[in-house]
């Protein structure tokens, strides 16, 4: 019975998520039109979407820049049609905000829309609640690097880092810090990005009432998910910003590279979604770029498109959906979605430095946090070895840093 429903349900989201995207794309989208950001026309076919209460109209395709290192592709990418660029405080220690900002000044400042994430120090890593130790000082000192280093006095998008609970989001000392970055100019719009607890963490802005965007991750490993989709309905109605993260559920099905994840299908899946105002997936070269893009042209998903995400098959990803099932599972109380999503960092993307990053914020006593545990109380609703995929990156923990940048 059991696999009864959930087969049910998976037919009912996808016929609720098809049918929803005629009127998405009937209601809510610009053809060949000319933006009002930009000023600029175009014959190409570009679909536009409208990002909550912010009323900024954005294409359907955006860029999220943490893997980019060619200040020619980002180029690219803007003179082909994207407007939105996402990067992080800390994405390549910096440097990714450093080339932004070399890049951009030759641009008008209200000719693309930037955002950028802030790590937010006191935040229990098991609990995802702030502790007395967040220090808006520290927090503010870290945007005033990031617009330094991406040369500009603010940015459009500012985001607490990682969020995964409602307590988080409700701090007030946080919601106090953001309301004076607001008050001083240096962000438009203010929200979270959240990898896992996505469901919570959108209820909470949607009845916040504050924050203006949340960049969720979302992709169709969350095909199963009515609790995730009932929240992005909600955050929506409530004119809650949504964009779309992780829409490549790690890029590849297998640690081994083997068998690439169709890009097109995973960026249709996500944006046939009306929440979504836009997706920022991390292409990496030109060619990514013209296939993210070409999505304009077809928004609907073609049978062998569904049969390419496999959906039916959820063991077969690096993806970790963020359920947070194995976390009160887990006798060491080790945060283990964060852990596994490293693990899609270091062999779906190829980003060791990245996956690093995550081990270390998740404070492992060593590099084999399992070893000593006679057998695993953690089973993973994905069907995933997580002892095996934890050991595997926590070695990462005794790589120095500069060997990985």
């Amino acid at each position: 019975m059991k696999n009864g429903n959930a087969q049910n349900r998976r037919h009912f989201l996808k016929a609720g998520i098809m049918s929803a995207a005629g009127a998405v794309i009937a209601s809510k989208t610009t053809i060949a039109a000319t933006n009002s950001t930009t000023g600029l026309s175009s014959d190409k076919k570009i679909v536009y979407r409208t990002l909550g209460k912010t009323g900024i109209k954005l294409p359907v395709v955006s860029m999220g820049v943490m893997r980019a290192d060619n200040p020619a592709l980002v180029k690219a990418a803007l003179e082909k049609g994207v407007l939105h660029l996402d990067t992080a405080h800390g994405y390549q220690e910096g440097r990714n905000e450093t080339m932004l900002g070399k890049l951009l000044k030759d641009y008008p400042r209200d000719s693309y829309i930037i955002s950028t994430k802030i790590p937010v120090n006191g935040i229990d890593r098991k609990t995802g609640t702030f502790t007395e130790d967040f220090d808006d000082k520290s927090f503010m000192e870290k945007l005033d690097t990031s617009l330094e280093r991406l040369q500009t006095d603010h940015v459009d998008f500012l985001y607490l880092h990682g969020m995964s609970s409602r307590e988080a989001l409700m701090h007030e000392p946080v919601k106090r810090c953001l309301r004076k970055i607001k008050k001083q100019g240096k962000a438009r719009f203010v929200g979270v990005s959240t990898h896992r607890n996505m469901a919570e963490v959108l209820d909470a802005a949607a009845d916040s009432k504050f924050y203006d965007v949340v960049l969720s991750s979302y992709n169709f490993q969350h095909n199963d998910s009515a609790e995730l989709h009932a929240a992005l309905e909600k955050a929506g109605k409530a004119g809650v910003g949504i964009i779309a993260m992780k829409t490549m559920a790690g890029g590849f099905f297998d640690k081994e590279r083997t068998q690439r994840v169709n890009t097109k299908a995973a960026l249709k899946w996500a944006l046939m979604n009306e929440n979504i105002t836009t997706a920022i997936p991390g292409y990496t070269s030109f060619d990514q770029l013209d296939e993210s893009f070409s999505v304009m042209e077809d928004l609907s998903l073609t049978g062998n498109e569904w049969k390419d995400l496999k959906i039916e098959d959820p063991s077969a990803s690096l993806f970790c959906t963020g359920c947070e099932e194995c976390i009160p599972a887990c006798k060491k109380g080790l945060p283990v979605s964060d852990l596994v999503r490293a693990y899609m960092y270091t062999y779906g993307y190829r980003e060791s430095a990245k996956a690093r990053e995550v081990v270390m914020a998740s404070g492992l006593a060593n590099a084999s946090p399992c070893d000593d545990c006679d057998e695993c109380t953690v089973t993973c609703s994905r069907g995933f070895n997580v002892a095996e995929r934890i050991n595997d990156v926590a070695r990462l923990r005794d790589v120095p840093g500069e060997f990985l940048a």
